[in-house]
């Protein structure tokens, strides 16, 4: 296991918060020459624990107005099949296979809870090997940053 130190944890929770804050800027809110938060950033991308820089999308500008989590149970013979016809439905956002009373969690963006309906009895209920389904609707949501990332 790599060791992490306060600095590093400090990095972690800036680039989490703003992954598009610039260096200069970093260091002056960190207080830390901008030459080792360089080197810093590029040692924790080597050791990959930053895997990426992303961005994050206003979804409602794209037209998606329903975001839902779907459960769902499967024949372990079609587990293959079922993830590939996943993988190429463009409403399922992500997929993860659990514990619990489902088999898969699979999350889907849509349009409108008509559209959320649609996806899921044409396009997810009818894939071969899909036992039943139980969808739930995200009302809210509130982002906590991880406990790792606290000061």
């Amino acid at each position: 296991m790599h060791r992490f130190d306060e600095l590093d944890m400090k990095l972690l929770f800036e680039l989490t918060a703003d992954g598009s804050i610039s260096v200069p800027t970093l260091s002056k809110k960190l207080g830390i020459n901008a030459s080792v938060l360089y080197s810093r950033i590029k040692r924790l991308v080597k050791k990959k624990l930053i895997k990426k820089f992303t961005i994050e999308i206003d979804d409602s500008l794209l037209g998606i107005g329903v975001k839902a989590a779907v459960g769902i149970n499967r024949d372990p013979k079609f587990k293959d099949s079922i993830q590939k016809q996943f993988m190429e439905t463009a409403e399922v956002v992500s997929i993860s296979e659990v514990t619990g009373r489902f088999d898969i969690m699979i999350k889907v963006y849509a349009e409108n809870l008509e559209a959320l309906h649609s996806i899921v009895i044409e396009k997810i209920g009818k894939i071969e090997g899909i036992q039943n389904t139980e969808t739930f609707v995200e009302l809210q949501k509130t982002n906590k940053d991880p406990v790792y990332l606290i000061r």
